[in-house]
């Protein structure tokens, strides 16, 4: 039985090297990501963009809502990813960086597929539950994932994808030592979702950790 290798930095820029290139304004971002310090850290992956372009390709999804976008890194990958008549409802409660954001969007010309709502994600689902999603991409608030877990289930079709991102936290789910309130929530979902009967799932060990869904 093989064993997964580590991924170092070195190893990671090698990946990306030799991965698909990035679009001009996706690097843009990123260059622009650098420059906010620790709040760098909520940028989504280079390989989870990478995997959000693929996954989307190859299920033909046409239909997705974000919960949680920052500065849009992880948007416009999507966005990318979607034939022309496909949309992105993009949900986050920071007006300052969902500004940011649709500079990009717009700097790619991609602003005609993605939809903003900037208020609470909690009060916007609630808004939006008639609608109806190939695909939901979690990456928000970690203490409230389950209720956007659960209220995903509302609004996605049969067969489509719930991925939520940081679900290894840092690898701090596994050090027991490590019983902050944030460790301790995104544990309670992992165990809570492997349990869920309406779904199939994997965990899938690039950036900081996505679990991948696939409702029955």
């Amino acid at each position: 039985m093989g064993n997964n290798i580590e991924i170092s930095k070195k190893i990671e820029k090698y990946i990306n090297n030799f991965s698909f290139k990035l679009n001009p304004v996706q690097e843009e971002i990123i260059d622009y990501n650098n420059t906010l310090g620790n709040e760098k850290r909520m940028q989504t992956a280079i390989s989870q963009c990478h995997f959000l372009h693929l996954i989307i390709k190859i299920s033909n999804i046409k239909k997705v809502l974000e919960i949680g976008t920052f500065t849009g890194l992880s948007a416009l990958s999507i966005a990318l990813a979607l034939p022309e008549d496909g949309k992105l409802t993009a949900l986050d409660k920071d007006q300052e960086t969902n500004k940011i954001a649709v500079s990009f969007f717009k700097k790619a010309y991609q602003d005609k597929k993605i939809q903003t709502i900037v208020k609470p994600a909690l009060n916007s689902l609630d808004e939006l539950k008639n609608q109806k999603f190939d695909m939901i991409f979690i990456d928000a608030d970690k203490l409230n994932y389950k209720e956007y877990y659960e209220k995903s289930f509302q609004m996605i079709n049969k067969g489509g994808l719930i991925i939520i991102d940081n679900v290894l936290w840092h690898g701090e789910v596994v050090d027991e030592d490590k019983m902050d309130k944030y460790t301790l929530n995104i544990r309670e979902l992992n165990e809570y979702i492997s349990r869920d009967e309406r779904v199939e799932q994997i965990i899938i060990p690039l950036g900081d950790g996505m679990t991948v869904c696939r409702v029955l």
